[in-house]
C-alpha cells in the first residue's frame, strides 16, 4: 500500500513545519487500514520493514491519535488510516528536572524529540502489563512508556 503512505506524506508536506497539526479540527471518514505497526519499543514499521527516516516517524507521530474506540489512527484533513500499536505508541527516552529549586518540573523527552512537562494534563501512571513501568499521558489520547 505504498500509495497510501505516499499520499499521507504529500498531504502533510506543508504541515512539517508546524509544531502541532490541528488534529482536533480534522474528522475525515476512515480510509482503511495501513500496514504501519509500532512495536513496544517505539520502533515504527511499514509493511514489515522498519521506517528508517526519523523525520518521517516524527511526521507520522505528529498526526497520530487514539480515538474512543481504542484504535490508533494517522489523520490528515482528508484521510484517516488505522494502524496497529503493540503497547504504547511513544517512548520516553530522557527525563530532566527544570525550573527553580523551589518549584522543580519534571520534563520527559520522547523518541520523536518532543518534550512534555509532567503536570495536570500530562500525568504519570504505572503500566501493569510490563511490571509497573511508568508511562506518561499525552495529547490526542496517546501515551509514552518510559524506556
Amino acid at each position: 500500500m505504498p500509495d497510501a503512505l505516499d499520499s499521507l506524506e504529500q498531504q502533510l508536506d506543508g504541515v512539517r513545519k508546524a509544531s502541532a497539526p490541528p488534529l482536533h479540527l480534522w474528522h475525515p471518514e476512515l480510509s482503511g487500514d495501513i500496514p504501519i505497526h509500532i512495536r513496544a519499543d517505539g520502533v515504527w514499521f511499514h509493511e514489515g520493514s522498519e521506517i528508517q527516516r526519523d523525520a518521517l516517524v516524527r511526521l507520522f507521530a505528529s498526526i497520530l491519535r487514539r480515538e474512543s474506540d481504542g484504535e490508533y489512527y494517522l489523520v490528515t484533513p482528508v484521510e484517516k488510516w488505522r494502524i496497529s500499536v503493540e503497547l504504547h505508541p511513544l517512548v520516553v527516552v530522557d527525563v530532566d528536572v527544570r525550573g527553580r529549586p523551589d518549584t522543580p518540573v519534571l520534563w520527559c523527552t520522547l523518541n520523536t524529540g518532543a518534550a512534555f512537562a509532567v503536570d495536570g494534563q500530562h500525568r504519570l501512571f504505572l503500566e501493569p502489563t510490563v511490571g509497573g513501568v511508568a508511562a506518561l499521558t499525552l495529547p490526542q489520547g496517546l501515551t509514552a512508556l518510559f524506556s
